[in-house]
């Protein structure tokens, strides 16, 4: 595959990944393209008959034509195109990407997944080579906590329960999803700055305490 654009910038570009079906005009994602002057889709095509190398392919260039450092926001099925192109795209630690949050993975290898999520199988298990955060809500249809936690733990991510709210889409009527905005500032917080990435541990800590801490009102009963 191609080279990676420089790591030049100050302020990282966000692209948002969406799942099955895409995502329309109510979902989160599709809220924040529309606000945010920094935020672009990743037009991954297919939305209905997903391809897994065809998703990472399109998720590679996107990354490549992107100014870094990227931060990716993906959902459900993209949350595993994310993880797919970190172990077939390998790249040194916080860069290009420089973190992910990674919203209501779908579990893709249990016997009942269907046939559109069992072409993500099985899930990968490497540690993600950039900092990030897994939210899962604790009643979503297409993943259980105990299963959601395991990928967390998997891909070196720090784990948010956000309660029962569903598949933490536009049906769980979240709308412009503030809560997830305040994640996202935690992951770009453990991005660093001036494209030096901190060390994987400081990132650790910085999504460890403050991510729990915005989030803490909303999901943890504070």
């Amino acid at each position: 595959m191609g080279s990676f654009a420089p790591y030049d910038a100050d302020h990282p570009t966000i692209l948002t990944v969406p799942g099955l079906g895409g995502s329309g005009p109510s979902h989160w994602q599709t809220l924040w393209e529309d606000a945010r002057p920094d935020t672009v889709r990743v037009e991954l095509g297919m939305w209905n008959t997903p391809h897994r190398n065809a998703w990472v392919t399109r998720l590679d260039e996107a990354i490549r034509r992107a100014d870094a450092p990227v931060i990716l926001a993906a959902h459900s099925l993209g949350c595993l195109a994310v993880a797919w192109w970190a172990e077939l795209s390998p790249q040194p630690y916080g860069w290009p990407v420089a973190g992910a949050l990674l919203v209501a993975p779908p579990d893709v290898d249990r016997p009942d997944a269907q046939a559109e999520l069992r072409g993500f199988a099985p899930s990968p298990r490497t540690p993600l080579p950039f900092p990030s955060i897994v939210v899962a809500s604790s009643d979503d249809p297409w993943v259980t906590p105990d299963r959601a936690h395991s990928l967390a733990a998997n891909w070196g991510s720090h784990f948010i329960d956000a309660g029962p709210q569903g598949h933490l889409n536009a049906a769980s009527g979240i709308g412009w999803w503030r809560e997830g905005q305040e994640l996202l500032n935690r992951v770009i917080a453990s991005a660093g700055s001036k494209g030096h990435p901190l060390s994987p541990g400081d990132a650790r800590s910085i999504l460890a305490i403050n991510g729990t801490d915005a989030a803490h009102d909303h999901y943890l009963g504070g």
